[in-house]
């Protein structure tokens, strides 16, 4: 079976946005300046290695998730060049009930699928498939409703040193107590603390 990884960005105190979706705290946010260490950029391109399928909500999709990573391959010297080119490569999958094929974000690139069906059914279909593993990457809603579901296999928080007292949390749709077991916790010199658990 394909694991599903979440990797996401949190701030100190555990959000992953502001009370109005902005996530301007994250040391990196996706943009060119990417000024974590180099030590971090390859750990982060080679978790990108190790998945062929990345999830993503409509919400998500519509926001421009496949157009911005399509962009940053137009130049060699980008620096997420390497990165942006296996989000490129990859299946995605963008799960919706309300969108269809004609909708111009799956004009967007290569491997983007729809699916409409039932969460836990259709990415435990995906896990069944042969392949490398499966990752996604945000958003608060739609990797809360994989939480509760209990589909996700490995979680992967960045932690930024910021904290913003109040927002957005991934953890808000769970009806009991999720237990997790850390697999490792490592600092890096940029400010990120990349803590690595699993469910229990």
């Amino acid at each position: 079976m394909r694991k599903l990884i979440l990797e996401m960005q949190l701030t100190a105190d555990g959000y992953v946005a502001d009370v109005n979706d902005r996530t301007d705290w994250q040391l990196w946010n996706w943009d060119t300046n990417w000024n974590w260490d180099d030590k971090l950029k390859k750990y982060f391109t080679k978790l990108q290695d190790s998945v062929d399928c990345i999830l993503l909500s409509r919400k998500m999709a519509k926001e421009g998730f496949i157009s911005h990573w399509k962009q940053a391959t137009a130049n060699t010297n980008d620096p997420r060049y390497a990165f942006a080119k296996k989000i490129n490569t990859a299946h995605k999958v963008v799960f919706s009930r309300t969108l269809d094929k004609s909708d111009p974000i799956f004009n967007a690139g290569d491997n983007i699928s729809l699916v409409k069906g039932d969460l836990a059914e259709e990415v435990n279909r995906l896990k069944s498939q042969k392949g490398k593993n499966i990752i996604v990457y945000g958003g608060a809603t739609f990797v809360s409703s994989l939480i509760k579901e209990g589909l996700i296999d490995e979680f992967q928080f960045f932690i930024n040193p910021t904290a913003i007292g109040k927002g957005k949390t991934i953890f808000q749709e769970i009806d009991n107590r999720l237990k997790l077991a850390l697999v490792k916790s490592t600092s890096y010199d940029c400010g990120i603390v990349v803590t690595v658990y699993k469910p229990k």
